[in-house]
């Protein structure tokens, strides 16, 4: 396989199944035949909360969607707790606040990218893969819930820390976003039926469910915790890895797409994420509106600042290397092997 391939394979390592350095081995998995709603799996991964963590299904989001990445992902282990320091931990709100810590965690990728390149990096192209291993995995702290449960997780990277060498993740839970049936939903908080921008949601407000009014509106907030969680780490990412701000968005984009298409065809369920996935970054009908003229400003897609479109094509076959998708942005990782080009390189795929 390439090292940055995007087809749902088993890995052997947690952080990237598509992520330069930490690619994917081994066959493509078996695309899902399951049928399974998301109510479905919504109201199993509810009724199993109270037994995997102590707390109501009613109080939070995620405990029950980490228990089954960790069954069909054990690489990555996702524990719901406060963040920790030390002993190769890295909490989310050092990474934002001490370069030292940040550039620590690319050192990390940079050796490893050494030993299985055979010569270093660029600086700037070992802070973009580990800007990739770090939003790969906890993206999914985001969506995974999302997919399974209905639920948003209101984060922000004081809440979460990695433990790279180890594969293993801490959240510590607090409000989220939910439907209108779901069970927390009586009595929470009703966000009003507007798309939600980035930076307007409550993310510092006390523990509990805040209720949107259906499913268009909990995408839209899924894409805004998102951004809102990713701005501050972009911004901590962009002096080390030297691009602009589009660029960092296309990366982030590449990272959220892929680790939840890979944990959903783990889960049984690769056509749903992909359909899904799709839907969420879908350009939808902002930008083909409003002044035409030469100088007018073009309306932003909604799912701004994320670029727009998953990037997924008719899925490849033959166990070749071509992509069944085509990333927004390049990790340059062929700098240091030519023949490291990933499969859905925009370099390669887009003529």
């Amino acid at each position: 396989m390439s090292a940055h391939s995007t087809r749902p394979t088993p890995v052997a390592t947690a952080v990237g199944r598509s992520g330069p350095g930490t690619g994917p081995a081994g066959p493509a998995t078996t695309r899902s035949t399951t049928g399974l709603t998301s109510t479905a799996h919504s109201a199993t991964a509810r009724s199993t909360t109270t037994a995997a963590t102590g707390h109501s299904p009613t109080t939070v989001a995620g405990p029950a969607a980490y228990r089954r990445l960790g069954q069909v992902l054990p690489a990555l282990r996702v524990r719901c707790a406060p963040p920790r320091s030390g002993r190769g931990w890295l909490a989310g709100a050092d990474l934002v606040a001490r370069p030292a810590a940040l550039r620590e965690l690319i050192s990390h990728d940079a050796r490893q990218s050494l030993a299985r390149y055979g010569r270093p990096l660029r600086p700037d192209v070992a802070a973009g893969i580990g800007l990739h291993r770090f939003v790969w995995p906890v993206a999914l702290l985001f969506t995974l819930p999302w997919f399974l449960e209905r639920r948003v997780p209101l984060l922000v990277p004081g809440d979460i820390a990695l433990r790279r060498r180890t594969g293993e993740l801490t959240v510590r839970p607090g409000a989220f976003l939910c439907l209108p049936d779901d069970p927390a939903a009586p009595g929470a908080t009703v966000l009003p039926a507007t798309v939600l921008p980035a930076g307007a949601l409550p993310t510092t407000v006390a523990p509990g469910a805040r209720t949107v009014p259906d499913e268009a509106a909990l995408a839209a907030g899924l894409r805004a915790a998102l951004a809102d969680f990713l701005t501050p780490v972009l911004d901590a990412f962009r002096p080390e890895v030297r691009r602009g701000p589009r660029t960092l968005w296309a990366m982030a984009t590449d990272a959220v797409v892929e680790g939840l298409w890979y944990a959903g065809g783990l889960l049984g369920e690769e056509e749903r994420a992909r359909t899904e996935l799709a839907a969420l970054f879908a350009p939808g009908a902002a930008g083909a509106s409003g002044p035409t003229g030469p100088r007018a400003a073009r309306p932003a897609p909604e799912c701004a600042p994320f670029t727009p479109g998953a990037g997924f094509t008719a899925p490849a076959s033959g166990g070749d290397e071509r992509s069944d998708r085509c990333r927004a942005s390049c990790c340059l990782v062929y700098t240091a092997r030519a023949e490291a080009m990933c499969a859905g390189c925009p370099r390669v795929t887009r003529g």
